[in-house]
């Protein structure tokens, strides 16, 4: 529970109100609110079928990715990155969530019918880079293909 507490600080910390942010998420019944990307972090949003592929890849090679969101579905899904990614960040198929976008954030600790954690921010500010998200996504997408030609 400490660590759902220190992940909800560090998320509501980007809102615009803070106190405001967590006391209305705290009640909110949806269990969800809405955090501008862009001060803390970014998000890189890939589709499902390329994104659990890639988060297969980045749990081998590190400790602990950043936080990662999945919609309902698993039709997409948000890798949290550093600011200014995703103004950089060219990739066919990738959308991204920068500085002046704003995204549907659930409750850590919590599950919600429209988003969904598989990574929960532990609160230390830990954030995928962006550059082993790239390689993680390569060898996935290689995997894909490989995967496609034998079957």
């Amino acid at each position: 529970m400490a660590a759902a507490k220190t992940a909800v600080e560090w998320l509501a910390s980007v809102a615009p109100d803070p106190e405001a942010c967590r006391w209305e998420w705290e009640r909110n019944p949806l269990g969800v609110t809405l955090l501008p990307a862009g001060r803390a972090w970014d998000v890189l949003i890939l589709p499902g079928d390329l994104g659990y592929p890639t988060l297969d890849v980045l749990t081998r090679i590190l400790d602990r990715p950043g936080p990662v969101l999945v919609d309902f579905g698993d039709h997409r899904m948000g890798f949290f990155v550093p600011p200014g990614t995703a103004a950089r960040w060219i990739g066919t198929g990738i959308r991204s969530a920068g500085s002046g976008t704003w995204i549907v954030v659930p409750h850590p600790g919590r599950s919600t019918g429209a988003v969904r954690w598989l990574l929960q921010p532990d609160g230390s500010g830990t954030l995928t880079d962006p550059a082993l998200l790239e390689l993680a996504m390569h060898e996935a997408a290689a995997g894909l293909a490989a995967g496609g030609e034998q079957g």
